[in-house]
């Protein structure tokens, strides 16, 4: 260690990351000690990172962290993340960002002052590449004085912003490529909460924890869209087909319209989620490059709507990757499993299937069967079964019944690698 140079102790030690280990580390030596002054790129605080950062009173905490900050030369990336600590002062948050501003390229904010800061007055025209923001309020973006010109990825959590405010960051960082976006505080502009968003850049959106009356987005290059645990009347999304990952988990829309072209789409990943099959299917229909399809707890608005399989093999001859869980109505569940399995079409480059149950009936193994017929180059399938504790005599059989049925359509099958996962 003697003979490695300062600057490469210094990387060393950047990556330690949090700030009480660095301090340790920088008592090792005079050499560690000047690679933690001059050299050290990160630097964090994180109150779950040590429990006696909670103990600590604020203003101890305040000299304690600017202390460390003050210490350094040349940080490129600083996490400041209190989440149980009372309010910082803005004075002393506000020094610690100008004394580290000119050569921050990452910043994580998580604290709580009084008054607000206003971190885009403070960090704007410098070069930040990446900015992660939680609680936090941003008010009256001005485009042309708060401007991020480097910034590539953009993260607010639990942070209150108007949606023309949020337009408005959005055109201050004409580099950006993502933006994620949890449980937001929309200020309310007019009798509906609407968020309209524009950008010629953004790559990969992620949102979660929203519930808005109208959700625009207009991404010309958007690649990834990543929608969780969201309550949305209308979401309508634009763009010029670049779209190739497409994830919704635990959303509930009601209108969704899609008018990017599909073409392109090569991951669709939907779980927890109300759709009319045949509308759902009009979107990606075009889909021809598809890879991966799943579709997971997925409920049918419709009482005779499901999933064909047979305009599934058609339309997506790339398909790689399946995974679809049984959900069928009891009082139509033959009818519409009849229509369901109609057609011969094969799936010949699906090479792993996903299939699971909530609840387990006489038809399950059948559509196993069926499933496997199309898929001749398969090699792993993966079963995943809802069983309840206290199991009925009734419940019993039938999964006894479905497990002998398994062992006998494997047998056909010796070449595939069978898993069960059982919940």
């Amino acid at each position: 260690m003697d003979r490695l140079p300062v600057e490469v102790i210094g990387n060393i030690l950047s990556h330690l990351r949090a700030a009480r280990d660095v301090v340790i580390a920088s008592t090792t030596c005079k050499k560690w000690r000047e690679a933690c002054d001059k050299h050290l790129h990160m630097l964090s605080f994180n109150s779950d990172d040590w429990p006696v950062f909670r103990d600590l009173t604020t203003s101890r905490l305040e000299i304690l962290i600017t202390q460390t900050i003050f210490q350094t030369k040349g940080l490129q990336g600083l996490s400041i993340l209190m989440d149980d600590v009372d309010e910082f002062s803005a004075s002393a948050v506000i020094a610690w960002l100008m004394y580290t501003r000119e050569t921050l390229r990452c910043l994580y904010y998580n604290v709580r002052t009084a008054p607000n800061v206003n971190i885009l007055d403070v960090c704007g025209r410098q070069k930040l590449e990446l900015l992660v923001l939680a609680h936090n309020s941003i008010t009256g973006v001005d485009p042309n004085y708060q401007r991020f010109v480097f910034l590539k990825s953009l993260s607010l959590s639990y942070v209150s912003i108007s949606s023309l405010d949020l337009n408005l960051l959005l055109t201050a960082c004409p580099k950006i490529e993502f933006l994620g976006l949890v449980s937001p505080e929309i200020a309310i502009t007019d009798a509906q909460v609407t968020v309209e968003l524009t950008s010629q850049t953004l790559k990969k959106v992620y949102i979660e924890a929203i519930s808005l009356d109208k959700f625009t987005l207009e991404a010309d290059k958007l690649e990834k869209l990543h929608l969780k645990d969201c309550a949305l009347e209308l979401f309508e999304l634009s763009g010029n087909g670049s779209l190739k990952h497409f994830k919704m988990d635990d959303v509930s829309i009601l209108h969704l319209d899609i008018i990017d072209p599909m073409d392109d789409l090569e991951i669709i990943d939907v779980n927890n989620f109300t759709i009319i099959w045949s509308k759902f299917y009009q979107i990606i229909s075009k889909s021809s490059k598809l890879r991966r399809l799943r579709l997971w707890n997925v409920v049918f608005d419709d009482e005779v709507d499901f999933v064909d399989l047979e305009s599934i093999a058609l339309c997506f001859p790339e398909l790689n990757y399946l995974a679809l869980s049984y959900e069928l109505r009891d009082e139509l569940k033959e009818s519409v499993l009849h229509y369901s399995l109609q057609g011969s079409s094969s799936m010949e480059n699906v090479t792993a299937l996903d299939l699971g149950w909530t609840v387990l009936d006489e038809h399950f193994a059948d559509w196993v069967a069926c499933l496997l017929k199309r898929c001749r180059n398969l090699k792993t399938l993966i079963i995943h079964g809802v069983v309840s504790e206290s199991k009925t005599n009734v419940e019993c059989h039938m999964l006894a019944s479905f497990t002998s049925s398994i062992v006998q359509l494997m047998r056909q099958y010796i070449h595939v690698n069978v898993q069960f996962i059982y919940e």
